[in-house]
């Protein structure tokens, strides 16, 4: 039976979000940050793990980003995401005018900013590894208040102080479910391929040159985020979403251009969208243009076809 890692404690969205991908409760295992997740995959404690990698209003998780692209490798196999929403939380009985201190984690914090400034000015935000954390700790009386998922109030002993607190109230989180290097999900049809590109010597277009090799085979980007190799100031890779699956024509064509201009590429992985949506391409992008393309040159360069 596969064994789970996933973003703790229990109670995280992290949970709830890998609670959508097996039902086997069983195998779902706590950690306390995003490195300790990925590491119990590398250290064969578990089969997988669920991390968070970006969301809609606070943008991308550079944590996870960080770790899949200078780490021990890993790839993604999968996808999931899940709205979130955030309340107020207090131990029972305690009086909000008190409050002058919440936990909560970074990300849960960016999205309640209006909610925190217009109702609590003054109080200073203590960061926490998850928002599952956060409740907690103010269960444990460490600080006044947490914002959290509302249903950890009963888990807790907690109340709601108020519901619904975030600036943005359909916001969703993206996860991603890894393991080590092995086989590839299979082609859906609706799939997305992730890599790392690294930039050898620094040049104007250096960029363009990259993304190029998507555009010319028709291949959409559906994200593009620089992050420091941590070697110096001013040196970045580049991590790519791109549409489509690594044994597309197009999609193997534009990585293979890649490895040819980059320094190095780390292939991420190919597995089904969340969200069901076909890549969107042309005629030309199709795996049987590209083939009657490779048998015409292949017919010009054998002197059957002038």
């Amino acid at each position: 039976m596969p064994r789970y890692a996933f973003l703790g404690p229990e109670g995280t969205f992290t949970e709830s979000a890998l609670k959508q991908l097996t039902v086997d409760s069983d195998e779902l295992i706590a950690y306390a940050n995003v490195t300790a997740t990925l590491n119990a995959v590398r250290a064969g404690e578990t089969e997988f793990a669920l991390v968070p990698i970006e969301n809609s209003v606070e943008g991308v998780v550079a944590r996870t980003l960080d770790e899949l692209a200078i780490g021990d490798p890993l790839v993604i196999v999968a996808e999931t995401t899940i709205r979130v929403s955030f309340a107020l939380l207090t131990r029972s009985g305690f009086n909000r005018n008190e409050i002058t201190q919440i936990a909560t984690h970074p990300h849960a914090e960016s999205q309640c900013r209006s909610y925190i400034a217009k109702h609590f000015p003054h109080a200073q935000i203590i960061p926490m590894s998850s928002t599952a954390a956060a409740a907690e700790a103010v269960a444990r009386g460490e600080y006044p208040a947490a914002i959290a998922a509302a249903n950890l109030a009963g888990k807790k002993d907690l109340e709601v102080i108020e519901d619904g607190i975030g600036d943005i109230k359909d916001a969703e989180t993206r996860f991603v479910l890894v393991s080590k290097p092995g086989q590839i999900p299979a082609r859906t049809g609706y799939d997305r391929t992730s890599l790392v590109a690294f930039i050898g010597a620094d040049h104007a277009g250096a960029l363009l040159e990259v993304l190029t090799e998507f555009s010319v085979r028709g291949v959409n980007l559906t994200f593009i985020q620089s992050r420091p190799t941590g070697a110096g100031l001013g040196d970045y890779h580049f991590i790519i979403d791109a549409e489509g699956h690594i044994h597309d024509e197009r999609v193997g064509e534009a990585l293979m251009g890649l490895h040819r201009i980059c320094a190095d590429v780390r292939f991420l992985g190919s597995y089904p969208r969340a969200d069901k949506i076909a890549p969107t391409t042309t005629r030309s992008g199709h795996d049987d243009v590209f083939k009657e393309a490779e048998s015409w040159l292949d017919a010009i360069r054998s002197g059957k076809k002038i």
